[in-house]
């Protein structure tokens, strides 16, 4: 299953359109930790993360990893752990993802920058939950839970997300 994201804030799958955020510099060929910019191409999908004190577990075919107090995402392109899952605490600047406002209470991670990770390129691409009146993210893209989750019944490990400008 391919899904596709326009310029026009939707996510495509199939013949139903999701209202979604994107990053607030738009859709754009990403090059630097914190641009701004939703990365342009096909990225498949990788691990699913869930806020277990706060959502059932997702129904889906990804793997899924229950957020624990101490996981973050690695977000410092001196370290080795750039781009990654890290535990706190942990040497480097990183993203915590257990969180008090609700956005990572689903969190997918998009497999961008990942094969190889390339240092400064930009790290923690996620599909997540989108904040009040769909502000824009730092280059996620979010859609409301409801929605998230619907999408998450239909992917699996073979799953793309495309992202357009056109």
């Amino acid at each position: 299953m391919t899904f596709h994201v326009d310029p026009n804030g939707y996510l495509v799958s199939g013949s139903k359109r999701y209202k979604c955020a994107m990053g607030l510099n738009g859709i754009g060929h990403k090059q630097t930790e914190g641009d701004g910019l939703t990365p342009l191409g096909s990225h498949a999908l990788g691990r699913v993360f869930w806020r277990a004190d706060r959502i059932a577990r997702p129904k889906t075919d990804l793997p899924c990893i229950e957020i624990t107090k101490t996981m973050g995402w690695c977000d410092d392109p001196t370290h080795s752990d750039y781009n990654q899952l890290i535990t706190f605490p942990h040497p480097a600047h990183a993203e915590l993802m257990w969180r008090d406002d609700h956005v990572y209470d689903v969190v997918v991670e998009l497999m961008f920058n990942t094969q190889p990770i390339i240092p400064g390129h930009g790290s923690a691409i996620f599909l997540h939950i989108a904040r009040p009146e769909y502000r824009p993210t730092e280059g996620c893209i979010a859609l409301n839970q409801r929605d998230l989750l619907e999408l998450l019944r239909e992917a699996n490990e073979t799953s793309t997300l495309s992202v357009d400008q056109k």
